[in-house]
């Protein structure tokens, strides 16, 4: 936490990533000056990054995704500190539900009709953006290995839902909502509505937030902690924390947050402990 050694917070990069940058440092501005330590913020190259980082105890704290959070506990021992809370139908939730989405002109109105369509996904690591939709497709009897013309990894949210406006894949999976929720897509596709739609809504899955990992200093983590559930209860703090992730908020959670999520993907047949590589 000194100027020659700081701290460290990985951040996924699944939104627009100059965005979550700017923001990040500015998070890491504000809590070096509450806490009197020093913090770096570093967005990890894809979320597979972000989660060998607090591995290699290259970044002591994270913002991971939930699917990476579930893998990096199994693997890593990180720890889940905070919940994200995002406005949902009016409300603040710790929740939030994945959509497919498609382009109108290609006519898809079901899971049904992706056959023999191209599809964006996230990245292999998303749960709205690629977990959830596979386990969605095979459930309806889709091979996306087969069954689908094409598939890519757009990288990011905002990635797949430009990709699906300009026709670049006929359909995609995001968070709900990407085309309302993220900035820089309503400045610079103000007609996505228009073009996009969604077709498609999935269950409730447990969001993102704040991971530690193993090995860290507990007073570290209280004041990292302390300091974050301060910026979100302030308004210029809450508005940094809008710009990173669309969070309304953040709450603390225990160590096993996920895990009756992640109980859920394994009887859909998604051992994330499998996956660790």
């Amino acid at each position: 936490g000194s100027p020659d050694k700081p701290i460290v917070i990985t951040l996924v990069p699944s939104g627009d990533v100059p965005t979550i940058t700017k923001a990040g440092t500015a998070i890491a501005d504000c809590l070096s000056k509450l806490t009197g330590l020093s913090y770096n913020i570093e967005v990890g190259t894809n979320f597979a990054a972000s989660i060998e980082a607090l591995g290699a105890n290259k970044a002591q704290f994270g913002f991971l995704n939930t699917f990476s959070a579930i893998l990096a506990q199994q693997k890593y021992d990180v720890t889940p500190l905070l919940v994200s809370l995002r406005k949902y139908k009016g409300k603040l939730e710790n929740f939030y539900q994945g959509q497919f989405i498609a382009n109108k002109a290609s006519n898809i109105k079901t899971i049904a009709d992706l056959k023999g369509k191209t599809f964006c996904f996230v990245d292999p690591n998303s749960t709205s953006g690629y977990i959830i939709p596979v386990i969605v497709l095979k459930a309806n009897g889709i091979d996306p290995e087969v069954d689908l013309k094409g598939t890519q990894n757009a990288g990011s949210h905002d990635n797949v839902a430009i990709a699906v406006y300009k026709g670049d894949c006929d359909a995609g999976a995001t968070f709900v909502d990407v085309r309302t929720d993220s900035k820089p897509i309503k400045e610079n596709y103000p007609d996505i509505l228009d073009k996009v739609d969604a077709f498609y809504i999935t269950d409730n899955i447990p969001n993102d937030g704040l991971q530690v990992a193993k090995g860290v200093d507990p007073a570290l983590t209280d004041a990292t902690v302390n300091g974050l559930l301060f910026i979100s209860n302030d308004p210029g703090g809450n508005a940094m924390l809008r710009n990173l992730y669309s969070y309304g908020g953040l709450e603390k959670v225990g160590p096993d947050f996920y895990n009756a999520f992640a109980e859920l993907m394994k009887k859909a047949g998604v051992d994330p402990s499998s996956l660790v590589k």
